[in-house]
Protein backbone atom coordinates (compact mmCIF):
# COMPACT_ATOMS: atom_id res chain seq x y z
CA UNK A 1 0.00 0.00 0.00
CA UNK A 2 3.24 2.29 1.03
CA UNK A 3 4.21 2.30 -3.00
CA UNK A 4 0.73 3.02 -4.07
CA UNK A 5 0.77 5.84 -1.65
CA UNK A 6 4.01 7.20 -3.12
CA UNK A 7 2.70 6.90 -6.86
CA UNK A 8 -0.73 7.78 -6.55
CA UNK A 9 -0.50 11.62 -7.84
CA UNK A 10 1.78 10.11 -10.88
CA UNK A 11 2.59 7.89 -13.52
CA UNK A 12 5.64 6.10 -13.91
CA UNK A 13 8.11 5.75 -17.22
CA UNK A 14 10.00 3.38 -16.30
CA UNK A 15 11.16 -5.25 -21.54
CA UNK A 16 10.08 -8.22 -24.38
CA UNK A 17 7.73 -10.06 -26.54
CA UNK A 18 4.64 -7.69 -28.30
CA UNK A 19 2.70 -8.90 -30.94
CA UNK A 20 4.09 -9.01 -34.17
CA UNK A 21 1.68 -6.49 -35.57
CA UNK A 22 2.14 -4.03 -33.00
CA UNK A 23 5.86 -3.59 -34.08
CA UNK A 24 5.92 -3.15 -37.57
CA UNK A 25 6.11 0.25 -38.28
CA UNK A 26 3.29 1.99 -37.57
CA UNK A 27 2.72 0.22 -34.42
CA UNK A 28 -0.91 -1.33 -33.70
CA UNK A 29 -4.12 -0.01 -32.58
CA UNK A 30 -5.59 -0.16 -29.41
CA UNK A 31 -7.77 -3.17 -30.06
CA UNK A 32 -4.37 -4.93 -31.48
CA UNK A 33 -2.01 -4.87 -29.01
CA UNK A 34 -0.77 -6.53 -25.79
CA UNK A 35 -2.84 -9.73 -26.98
CA UNK A 36 -5.98 -7.25 -27.36
CA UNK A 37 -6.52 -6.92 -24.01
CA UNK A 38 -8.32 -3.54 -24.89
CA UNK A 39 -10.26 -5.83 -27.60
CA UNK A 40 -13.72 -3.68 -26.05
CA UNK A 41 -15.22 -0.65 -27.05
CA UNK A 42 -15.01 1.12 -23.21
CA UNK A 43 -11.27 -0.22 -22.88
CA UNK A 44 -10.12 0.75 -26.26
CA UNK A 45 -11.31 4.00 -25.59
CA UNK A 46 -9.84 4.14 -22.30
CA UNK A 47 -6.61 3.36 -23.61
CA UNK A 48 -6.90 5.82 -26.90
CA UNK A 49 -7.92 8.79 -24.16
CA UNK A 50 -5.20 7.94 -21.49
CA UNK A 51 -1.76 7.74 -24.05
CA UNK A 52 -3.45 10.32 -26.20
CA UNK A 53 -2.50 8.38 -29.59
CA UNK A 54 -4.52 5.63 -31.33
CA UNK A 55 -1.69 3.19 -32.00
CA UNK A 56 0.73 1.47 -30.29
CA UNK A 57 4.41 -0.45 -29.89
CA UNK A 58 4.29 -3.46 -27.36
CA UNK A 59 7.60 -5.03 -28.07
CA UNK A 60 8.89 -4.42 -24.30
CA UNK A 61 5.82 -6.60 -22.88
CA UNK A 62 7.03 -9.65 -21.42
CA UNK A 63 3.41 -11.66 -20.96
CA UNK A 64 4.77 -15.08 -21.71
CA UNK A 65 7.24 -14.40 -18.63
CA UNK A 66 4.22 -12.64 -16.41
CA UNK A 67 1.81 -15.94 -16.87
CA UNK A 68 4.47 -18.44 -16.19
CA UNK A 69 5.51 -16.59 -13.14
CA UNK A 70 1.95 -16.34 -11.83
CA UNK A 71 1.36 -20.49 -12.62
CA UNK A 72 4.54 -21.05 -10.78
CA UNK A 73 3.44 -19.15 -7.83
CA UNK A 74 0.12 -21.61 -8.10
CA UNK A 75 1.87 -24.36 -7.43
CA UNK A 76 2.28 -24.32 -3.59
CA UNK A 77 0.33 -22.13 -1.20
CA UNK A 78 1.97 -18.47 -0.44
CA UNK A 79 3.69 -17.75 2.63
CA UNK A 80 2.65 -14.24 4.12
CA UNK A 81 6.19 -13.25 3.77
CA UNK A 82 5.85 -13.95 0.40
CA UNK A 83 7.19 -10.90 -1.72
CA UNK A 84 6.33 -10.14 -5.02
CA UNK A 85 8.25 -10.20 -8.12
CA UNK A 86 6.01 -7.91 -10.57
CA UNK A 87 6.29 -8.76 -14.27
CA UNK A 88 5.33 -6.08 -16.97
CA UNK A 89 2.61 -7.94 -18.79
CA UNK A 90 2.21 -5.37 -21.37
CA UNK A 91 4.10 -1.94 -21.81
CA UNK A 92 2.61 0.05 -24.33
CA UNK A 93 4.40 3.45 -26.35
CA UNK A 94 2.86 5.49 -28.69
CA UNK A 95 3.91 4.29 -32.26
CA UNK A 96 4.81 8.17 -33.38
CA UNK A 97 7.40 8.10 -30.11
CA UNK A 98 6.84 10.88 -27.46
CA UNK A 99 6.81 10.53 -23.27
CA UNK A 100 4.16 8.95 -22.04
CA UNK A 101 3.80 5.17 -21.47
CA UNK A 102 1.82 2.67 -19.96
CA UNK A 103 2.63 -0.64 -17.99
CA UNK A 104 0.59 -3.55 -16.89
CA UNK A 105 2.40 -5.12 -14.04
CA UNK A 106 1.26 -8.65 -12.86
CA UNK A 107 2.09 -10.92 -9.56
CA UNK A 108 1.17 -13.26 -7.63
CA UNK A 109 0.30 -11.78 -3.58
CA UNK A 110 -0.24 -13.49 -0.71
CA UNK A 111 -3.80 -11.54 0.65
CA UNK A 112 -6.16 -8.64 -0.74
CA UNK A 113 -4.79 -4.98 1.32
CA UNK A 114 -7.19 -3.46 3.45
CA UNK A 115 -8.72 -0.97 3.03
CA UNK A 116 -6.59 2.09 3.53
CA UNK A 117 -8.67 5.37 5.08
CA UNK A 118 -5.45 7.37 3.44
CA UNK A 119 -6.34 6.96 -0.05
CA UNK A 120 -10.11 7.83 0.67
CA UNK A 121 -9.11 11.59 -1.07
CA UNK A 122 -6.39 9.89 -3.36
CA UNK A 123 -8.24 7.61 -5.03
CA UNK A 124 -11.43 6.05 -5.75
CA UNK A 125 -12.50 2.17 -5.02
CA UNK A 126 -14.02 -0.11 -7.59
CA UNK A 127 -16.37 -2.95 -7.34
CA UNK A 128 -14.48 -5.12 -9.28
CA UNK A 129 -12.30 -8.44 -8.61
CA UNK A 130 -11.60 -8.59 -4.65
CA UNK A 131 -10.46 -5.70 -4.37
CA UNK A 132 -9.92 -2.20 -6.58
CA UNK A 133 -8.48 1.03 -6.24
CA UNK A 134 -6.94 3.98 -9.08
CA UNK A 135 -5.69 7.35 -8.91
CA UNK A 136 -5.04 9.28 -12.22
CA UNK A 137 -1.50 7.64 -12.62
CA UNK A 138 -1.60 4.23 -11.08
CA UNK A 139 -4.73 1.29 -10.48
CA UNK A 140 -4.52 -1.85 -8.61
CA UNK A 141 -6.87 -4.60 -8.89
CA UNK A 142 -6.90 -7.97 -7.03
CA UNK A 143 -8.75 -10.85 -7.67
CA UNK A 144 -8.75 -14.61 -6.60
CA UNK A 145 -7.77 -17.17 -9.13
CA UNK A 146 -8.79 -20.59 -8.48
CA UNK A 147 -7.05 -22.84 -10.57
CA UNK A 148 -7.64 -26.97 -11.57
CA UNK A 149 -5.79 -29.35 -8.86
CA UNK A 150 -3.48 -30.04 -8.34
CA UNK A 151 -2.43 -26.04 -8.43
CA UNK A 152 -3.11 -23.69 -5.74
CA UNK A 153 -5.29 -20.48 -5.51
CA UNK A 154 -3.98 -17.14 -5.73
CA UNK A 155 -4.87 -13.30 -5.22
CA UNK A 156 -3.26 -12.10 -8.98
CA UNK A 157 -2.70 -8.01 -8.31
CA UNK A 158 -2.60 -6.08 -11.35
CA UNK A 159 -1.22 -2.45 -11.71
CA UNK A 160 -1.49 -0.03 -14.58
CA UNK A 161 0.90 2.58 -14.22
CA UNK A 162 -0.40 5.42 -16.75
CA UNK A 163 1.20 8.77 -17.66
CA UNK A 164 -1.20 10.85 -15.04
CA UNK A 165 -3.03 13.36 -16.58
CA UNK A 166 -3.84 17.34 -16.28
CA UNK A 167 -5.61 19.59 -13.81
CA UNK A 168 -9.43 18.88 -14.29
CA UNK A 169 -9.90 15.18 -15.45
CA UNK A 170 -8.78 13.44 -12.23
CA UNK A 171 -11.79 11.88 -11.83
CA UNK A 172 -12.43 10.99 -15.34
CA UNK A 173 -9.04 9.37 -15.70
CA UNK A 174 -9.47 7.16 -12.43
CA UNK A 175 -12.39 5.27 -14.18
CA UNK A 176 -10.61 5.17 -17.39
CA UNK A 177 -7.72 3.85 -14.96
CA UNK A 178 -9.60 0.99 -13.69
CA UNK A 179 -11.15 0.11 -16.99
CA UNK A 180 -7.93 -1.13 -18.57
CA UNK A 181 -6.85 -2.92 -15.11
CA UNK A 182 -9.93 -4.50 -15.39
CA UNK A 183 -9.51 -5.24 -18.90
CA UNK A 184 -6.09 -6.58 -18.15
CA UNK A 185 -7.10 -8.64 -15.63
CA UNK A 186 -10.02 -10.55 -17.57
CA UNK A 187 -7.42 -11.03 -20.12
CA UNK A 188 -4.90 -12.47 -17.90
CA UNK A 189 -7.55 -14.89 -15.82
CA UNK A 190 -8.93 -16.02 -19.21
CA UNK A 191 -5.25 -16.90 -20.15
CA UNK A 192 -4.68 -19.05 -16.81
CA UNK A 193 -7.83 -20.21 -16.65
CA UNK A 194 -9.15 -18.75 -13.76
CA UNK A 195 -12.64 -19.42 -11.79
CA UNK A 196 -14.39 -17.07 -9.19
CA UNK A 197 -12.42 -13.84 -10.21
CA UNK A 198 -15.69 -11.52 -9.94
CA UNK A 199 -14.71 -9.39 -12.16
CA UNK A 200 -16.83 -6.38 -13.70
CA UNK A 201 -17.59 -6.55 -17.73
CA UNK A 202 -16.67 -3.30 -19.41
CA UNK A 203 -16.55 -0.42 -16.80
CA UNK A 204 -16.26 -1.33 -13.44
CA UNK A 205 -18.41 0.66 -11.31
CA UNK A 206 -16.80 3.46 -8.65
CA UNK A 207 -18.37 2.86 -4.67
CA UNK A 208 -18.99 5.72 -2.77
CA UNK A 209 -17.62 3.89 0.47
CA UNK A 210 -13.99 1.55 0.01
CA UNK A 211 -15.88 -0.71 3.20
CA UNK A 212 -18.17 -1.56 0.29
CA UNK A 213 -15.43 -2.70 -2.21
CA UNK A 214 -15.12 -6.53 -1.53
CA UNK A 215 -14.94 -7.02 1.66
CA UNK A 216 -14.08 -8.25 4.10
CA UNK A 217 -10.58 -9.00 3.38
CA UNK A 218 -9.35 -13.17 3.27
CA UNK A 219 -6.32 -14.87 1.54
CA UNK A 220 -7.33 -17.09 -1.77
CA UNK A 221 -7.22 -20.44 0.13
CA UNK A 222 -10.14 -19.16 2.98
CA UNK A 223 -12.29 -17.38 0.11
CA UNK A 224 -12.32 -20.52 -1.86
CA UNK A 225 -13.09 -22.88 0.91
CA UNK A 226 -16.20 -20.65 1.76
CA UNK A 227 -16.95 -20.75 -1.69
CA UNK A 228 -17.20 -24.50 -2.03
CA UNK A 229 -19.42 -25.13 1.39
Amino acid sequence: MAVFLAAVLSGCSDGGGGSDRATEQGGGGATEVCGAFAKDAPASAALESVMGAERFTDDLSEPGKALDELRAASRTPLARTYRPQPVKYCWLLPAQKGPKDLQVEVNATPEVPAVDPMLADKATYFATGARAYSSAGLAKLYFMCRLEAPAHAITVETSVRGPGTVLGEDRQRRVQMATLANAAARQISEELGCQGDELATGVPPAVASPSSARDPVASPEQVHQEADK
